[in-house]
This record gives C-alpha cells, structure tokens and sequence, in this order.
C-alpha cells in the first residue's frame, strides 16, 4: 500500500495518509486505475488528488463558438 506524510486539517498535524485501495491500479474510480483518493491512518480523514477539470471550465462559453459578420 502506498503512503505519505501530509497535514492533516482533522488532526491538525503531520500524519501518514495511504491509498485506500491495496493493490496497485485497482481502483474503480480511475480510468487508468490508480486511486485518487488518500486516507489519514490516524482519523480516517480524506482527500482527493487528480480530480480532472471539466472542459471549458472557467471559460466564457461564447468564446467555445464559432462566430460570423452579417
């Protein structure tokens, strides 16, 4: 299982956060299998790393289309 040290906000100190899913490539909410989500050992606290942006995100949607003078 795949660990590292972070700040952990419920704890309100370094603690060790590891991957919630053991085996390598395993986890179902990744296209490529690796697992997004981190867990603190000590409080079970969680976050997600690599959360993907939807496209056009914080754009103006005009500007996604094609526009033509009269």
């Amino acid at each position: 299982m795949t660990q590292l040290s972070r700040y952990c906000a419920e704890c309100s100190e370094e603690r060790l956060f590891e991957q919630f899913h053991a085996e390598p490539a395993s986890c179902p909410d990744g296209p490529d299998g690796d697992c997004p989500e981190w867990g603190c050992t000590s409080c079970g606290e969680a976050f997600i790393v690599g959360v993907p942006v939807p496209r056009g995100a914080g754009r103006d949607a005009s500007s996604d289309r094609a526009t033509r003078a009269a």
